[in-house]
């Protein structure tokens, strides 16, 4: 982007005062660990519903997307369209009710509750993972666009970001997280939807784009022999059946937000509000990467076509209205995974281990010492990152599909099969990670090479593939280990959840 005038500083700051503001206002009625984990359950379904989409979508997604619809079309918005809203549907009216009367903290909590401590634990490490590493990743993400703005080294805007987004979610805790992202979710779908409004305005509308566009980059559906990464198979069976379940069930930095609600009623409401504002983001963040296609036809890097257009179309301080929503889209996510990996530190390991018989209030210190904890390793994780290439990112986005599809086994049988037990979820779960990392090692080039052997999957994105497999190979351990071994008590099997069909008045 090109050099900021003051007025855009003066906008992108006013907006960080206000965010840091509204956080340590909220902060004040924090006292005990409920209150910081989950809101004293106080939380309205408007607000959680925004703080899912913000949370979701991140400032990387902004740039991300756009440059995925330059070179590859609009069938990116299958993400969107098919990867999330059918999945928050199911999630609104048959699970997250379910956990809401549990009154659980963390799903892994769950877990514990419908099988045993050994999967509870497993789960937990699995998810606290990959949250404490992505964190760096977020950061490192939000120092990049920092350092082009302000000139600054890269080391000095990770520390800045983490300072500022630690300030307001230490104080605030999930209260602070969740209102402040309805703060940065409206920024960033206005700063996006500017964007396309004023590059439609540019090329003479809709039906302009639609004409100087290549032909087929608005199809949705692509063949299995596409050179784009998101053919009909990997979209179907891949993102729609396994990895958006798991990620809208069982994602902690998710489904936490629900669990803060003020009834199971509005723990519903919020996800079906999320999944209406879902069907907007397509359009606002892979739309621009259209308009830029046709502005600028011969980009090398897909990536820059975003904010290229920015500085294309937008005055000054609307400039900076844009940068504050790409800022405000990195930090709701930062915020988000920050608070739950606490959230899973702090509750399933240090209360079910430590000090169980810890009260509120020290429950509370501790979360707020594991979050500056988890934030200083952030920061750490980020500046050893800044020594490597940036294909690291791409790694730690197939991380998450590693144990989704195993994690998406254990809620389905979990919730809904007696019959399940838990050594049979314990075994399924970690066969499944296992058959994740093995197909994942046996794609690497290297690795083929070596063994003389072609990739298992010829796809840009081969983790939707493993995604699937590993759910089928744990579905079916979990399983065969549960016809092998004898049944749970009925104390376990009590948290499936039962349909029970209304009965007709004569």
């Amino acid at each position: 982007m090109q050099p900021l005038a003051p007025l855009d500083h003066g906008v992108i700051v006013l907006y960080l005062a206000g965010t840091l503001a509204l956080g340590f206002w909220l902060g004040r009625r924090i006292h005990t660990g409920s209150d910081y984990f989950l809101a004293g359950r106080r939380l309205p379904w408007w607000a959680i519903g925004m703080s899912l989409v913000a949370t979701d979508i991140g400032g990387t997604d902004i740039i991300g997307v756009g440059g995925a619809a330059y070179r590859w079309g609009l069938a990116v918005g299958n993400f969107e369209w098919i990867g999330c809203v059918p999945a928050m549907i199911v999630a609104a009216f048959v699970f997250i009710p379910h956990f809401y009367r549990t009154g659980i903290y963390t799903i892994p909590e769950f877990m514990e509750r419908r099988f045993n401590v050994s999967v509870r634990t497993a789960l937990a490490l699995c998810w606290l993972i990959f949250m404490a590493c992505n964190l760096g990743i977020m950061l490192l993400a939000s120092a990049k666009m920092l350092v082009g703005l302000s000139g600054l080294g890269t080391q000095t805007c990770i520390v800045a970001t983490a300072v500022m987004v630690g300030f307001y979610t230490v104080a605030g805790g999930l209260a602070a997280v969740v209102y402040t992202d309805v703060v940065q979710c409206t920024v960033m779908i206005g700063g996006c939807l500017l964007v396309v409004v004023l590059g439609l305005w540019d090329l003479g509308g809709i039906a302009e784009l639609h004409r100087q566009l290549p032909p087929g980059h608005t199809r949705l559906v692509l063949p299995v022999d596409t050179e784009s990464p998101f053919p009909w198979t990997g979209i179907l069976f891949g993102l729609a059946m396994v990895l958006s379940p798991a990620y809208w069930i069982g994602n902690q930095a998710i489904v936490q937000r629900s669990l803060g609600a003020r009834s199971a009623f509005q723990a519903q409401a919020a996800y079906v509000w999320g999944a209406v504002l879902k069907n907007v983001i397509p359009i606002i963040v892979a739309v621009p990467g259209l308009i830029a296609l046709v502005k600028f036809p011969a980009l090398a890097d897909a990536d820059v076509a975003v904010p290229r257009l920015v500085a294309e179309l937008l005055p000054v301080g609307l400039r900076g209205a844009f940068v504050a929503a790409f800022l405000a889209a990195l930090m709701s996510s930062v915020d988000s995974y920050l608070n739950s990996a606490a959230t899973l530190l702090t509750q399933d390991l240090y209360h079910r281990f430590v000090r169980p018989d810890a009260d509120e209030r020290r429950t509370l210190l501790v979360g707020r010492v594991t979050t500056v904890a988890l934030l200083a390793w952030a920061v750490a994780f980020a500046f050893w990152l800044t020594n490597l290439d940036q294909g690291i990112y791409g790694v730690f986005q197939t991380l998450m599909a590693f144990f989704q599809g195993p994690a998406l086994a254990l809620l389905l049988t979990g919730t809904l099969w007696r019959r399940a037990t838990g050594r049979g979820a314990l075994v399924g779960f970690l066969g499944g990670v296992m058959t994740t990392v093995v197909l994942f090692t046996l794609n690497q080039p290297g690795v083929c090479a070596w063994l003389g052997t072609a990739p298992l999957f010829r796809v840009a994105e081969p983790f939707l593939y493993f995604s699937v497999w590993a759910f089928l190979v744990s579905l079916a351990l979990i399983a065969a280990v549960s016809y092998t071994t004898g049944p749970d008590g009925e104390e376990k099997t009590q948290h499936v959840i039962r349909f029970r069909a209304r009965r007709s008045t004569p």
